[in-house]
């Protein structure tokens, strides 16, 4: 039997602090890994924390100034920080944060194996109504699809938030067969959250990463923010429709056959959630369902995907080149 341990952190960030999310970011990687812990996980846009904000107001340049200042480039010394603490403690990474390229932002995740490796980085399909008036959608040809990497502890897949809603999206992401899913989620509210959507509320929301962990036969992690009442106001984000009161942890992984395996913390509390995986029982759940394999029907119903990538700029020497 090979298990493996796995840590999901519940935590707040350092809002609009580069720096001091990364220096958190440090501290929790080393936490999880002196508690045995080979896998950690973090929520939707950990760095520099998500963008509360969107929720409540359509345009606010002076909040998305200081939030583009304090995202993080996929090649820069913080991003090395990361990675070197996932080397010195033998530990794999899946980091999800607020990706500043050039000029733009995206909703960017990224695995960084036990050795320090990035094995993969993808970005969002297509950020959530009000998350597009700060975020680009991920380009074709840009690798977002590949979205399973081949870890210290596994095969591992990565999505965000409503990417569990994306029916086809999550096919192409179990024909790539993951044994372990993180699933990142902002802040997540109560259910009796007035005129929110149900789905983007606590319960919903694990009810997605629930049934994706069933959907692969693999195990879910599913990991999100805490926001406090500091983070509540620095944010500006009193009276918005969403996380706009304390709490928002909801962390928990389920089996590959939808079964809870951890205990809540307090929504409003930051701590770690540990939990060890028997990966036999990935086996076993697949022995009664394999949707890309035993049970699927590949000759009436399959995918396509188009991998081609997209450029800006198409130089030609006359127009009959051009595409």
């Amino acid at each position: 039997m090979t298990t493996v341990r796995v840590a999901l952190t519940q935590h707040e960030p350092c809002w609009f602090d580069l720096q001091g999310t990364v220096d958190k970011t440090v501290k929790l990687i080393n936490e999880a890994a002196t508690n045995g812990a080979r896998l950690i996980c973090f929520p939707e846009c950990w760095v520099p924390g998500y963008p509360v904000w969107v929720w409540k107001y359509p345009s606010r340049p002076d909040l998305f100034v200081k939030y583009f200042r304090n995202s993080l480039a996929k090649d820069s010394p913080e991003m090395d920080r990361i990675r070197a603490a996932a080397k010195e403690n033998n530990i794999v990474v899946v980091l999800a944060y607020s990706e500043r390229a050039d000029d733009s932002l995206y909703m960017s995740q990224s695995v960084i194996d036990a050795t320090g490796e990035v094995l993969l980085s993808r970005r969002k399909i297509k950020p959530t109504h009000m998350e597009r008036t700060i975020f680009g959608d991920a380009a074709g040809g840009d690798d977002t699809l590949f979205n399973v990497a081949e870890t210290a502890v596994g095969r591992v897949s990565t999505l965000v938030c409503w990417e569990h809603l994306q029916p086809l999206l999550k096919y192409h992401t179990l024909s790539q067969r993951p044994q372990i899913h993180v699933g990142g989620w902002p802040p997540l509210g109560p259910e009796d959250t007035p005129g929110a959507t149900a789905s983007i509320l606590k319960d919903g929301a694990r009810a997605l990463t629930r049934v994706f962990a069933m959907e692969s036969q693999a195990f879910g992690l599913h990991t999100s923010t805490v926001i406090s009442t500091a983070g509540v106001e620095v944010n500006e984000a009193q009276g918005a429709r969403l996380m706009s009161t304390p709490g928002g942890g909801a962390s928990i992984v389920y089996g590959p056959d939808g079964k809870a395996l951890t205990e809540d913390l307090p929504e409003t509390e930051e701590g770690m959630v540990y939990c060890d995986l028997n990966m036999d029982t990935c086996v076993v759940a697949k022995s009664f369902i394999d949707c890309i394999g035993q049970y699927s029907r590949p000759d009436i119903l399959s995918l396509s995907v188009d991998q081609r990538p997209r450029r800006h700029v198409h130089y030609a020497i006359d127009a009959s080149e051009l595409e």
